[in-house]
């Protein structure tokens, strides 16, 4: 909680240099912002909203990989160079690798709810003003609400009911800046029903920003993929139901069906798909995500961190679009091994980025919401609220998209498990596998591996019970070191 963006820090700044021009007995305090610098003019918010979509485009950067890596869909290789191998074996990942950057989603926080406070002090001289900052702090209610639904998910219980969520320890509910603060956890229930309230207050205030495929910028349809997304996780059916069928039933994102188009979407960032897709940029590049691929020229061949399972390449069938997209067989030289494996290659990399100069291979656009994703919720909670027909609909309308105009006739749990299986092959190595385990209450043993000779054997076979206690992450060391009101989730 302790780091700040650079709009803020250059605030503090200023208001330092003008402090240094006055009487001792005048500097402001040192734990409290200066609005009147901060805050002045529509302007001034323009610049914070900036810096929220920057923190917002960083955080994706550390959302996705680190738990399909816990999760059961990928083997780790012998030159891993121990990339997060104690999350993969399911050891003591209190902070190991990439696991305290979900943490760290509440500097993000902070940040936010300083603009929140200093956005209603900005006064507006016109319509259009009064508009933008409307907007703008939609944007701040709206990531907000994103940031604690990653914080709950990891650090939390699963939403079964409300009774339950009630009583369980979720995360710290921070809403105001103090810095003073030393906050207990509040219930799983509190954060939910907190993330609803910023969710509609951001509907309220994005109501006239319409969306658009590939939006970079947070909209009306962004908030309902938002709340449908939530609402999954509580297992509030009706009202993901009704949220994700809004998104479907606006036409505004049709889904891909056809080969090469899905390949451009994915290898390119095409948009047609995307309810909000991550601006990117040769300048703001830093290096792209070489977990998945790879490629040394030493070796003229791919040395990759972590390989999928041969049980989820198995998934999916030689029609489904999905496969030759997600996919692809290559040359590997994994310590001194050569042989070809399928490779992970969602993420090869936009071309638009490999210019010269720049360090961008394997960076593709974040897509953080797309319309897959919602016939995929549509589908598990018409099937939650016993509305197999509907279930079924939703079901295949995307199943037939991806795989030629096929469709799955199921019935019971069959079509449960059939929309769980499908959801699995869209989604995959998007990040969304731990916590639909979670969510489902199932546990797994990891898939077969293409080729036992390139992988650590530890944890080749792992098998994990339903509700392990590592399905909930540690609440970070050093913040209960801090902070004595914490608690720490049980087995850490």
């Amino acid at each position: 909680m302790k780091r700040y963006n650079i709009y803020f820090m250059a605030g503090l700044m200023i208001f330092t240099v003008i402090s240094a021009c006055k009487k001792v007995s005048k500097i402001h305090p040192y734990d409290a912002i200066d609005q009147g610098s901060a805050f002045a003019s529509i302007s001034d918010a323009s610049k914070w909203d900036a810096g929220t979509y920057s923190n917002f485009r960083g955080a994706q950067a550390l959302a996705s990989a680190v738990t399909d890596i816990q999760a059961d869909q990928l083997n780790i290789t012998s030159d891993n160079g121990n990339n997060n191998t104690d999350v993969y074996k399911w050891g003591a990942f209190l902070q190991a690798g990439d696991v305290s950057g979900t943490w760290n989603n509440y500097s993000n926080i902070l940040q936010l709810n300083i603009a929140i406070a200093g956005f209603k002090t900005i006064k507006t001289s016109s319509a259009a003003d009064a508009a933008k900052l409307n907007q703008y702090t939609g944007d701040l209610y709206l990531a907000r609400a994103f940031y604690y639904h990653s914080l709950i998910l990891r650090y939390g219980k699963a939403y079964d009911d409300d009774a339950s969520a009630a009583a369980n320890p979720g995360v710290p509910l921070v809403l105001t800046y103090d810095v003073n603060a030393l906050p207990a956890r509040a219930s799983v229930k509190a954060i939910y029903d907190q993330m609803l309230s910023d969710i509609n207050t951001a509907k309220g205030l994005l109501a006239n920003v319409a969306g658009t495929p590939g939006a970079n910028t947070f909209n009306i349809d962004v908030a309902t993929a938002l709340e449908a997304r939530v609402r999954l996780h509580m297992h509030d059916y009706a009202g993901a139901y009704a949220a994700a069928t809004k998104l479907i039933g606006s036409g505004t994102y049709p889904l891909v069906s056809n080969l090469a188009d899905l390949q451009n979407y994915w290898y390119n960032d095409g948009v047609q798909e995307d309810i909000y897709q991550c601006f990117a940029s040769v300048s703001e590049l830093n290096g792209g995500n070489s977990t998945f691929l790879n490629y040394l020229n030493a070796t003229k061949a791919y040395d990759p961190s972590y390989v999928p399972t041969k049980t989820v390449i198995g998934m999916y069938n030689n029609a489904d679009i999905r496969k030759a997209t997600y996919f692809a067989n290559l040359n590997v030289s994994i310590n001194s091994v050569k042989t070809n494996l399928n490779l992970i290659n969602k993420y090869p990399g936009n071309p638009a980025f490999n210019t010269a100069g720049a360090i961008s291979k394997y960076v593709n656009a974040s897509k953080v919401f797309r319309i897959g994703e919602m016939y995929l919720i549509a589908a598990e909670a018409a099937d939650g609220k016993k509305d197999p027909g509907n279930a079924a609909k939703y079901l295949n309308l995307l199943h037939a998209a991806r795989v030629g105009g096929s469709t799955i006739n199921a019935t019971g749990t069959a079509l449960t498990d059939s929309i769980r299986s499908e959801r699995t092959r869209e989604l995959a190595f998007e990040g969304f596998r731990l916590d639909d385990l979670k969510r489902w209450h199932l546990g797994f043993t990891r898939g077969a591996p293409q080729n036992k000779d390139v992988l650590i054997p530890q944890g080749i076979d792992l098998t994990i019970a339903p509700d392990d206690n590592k399905f909930v992450w540690a609440i970070p060391p050093y913040d209960l070191t801090l902070n004595k009101n914490l608690t720490q989730n049980p087995g850490w």
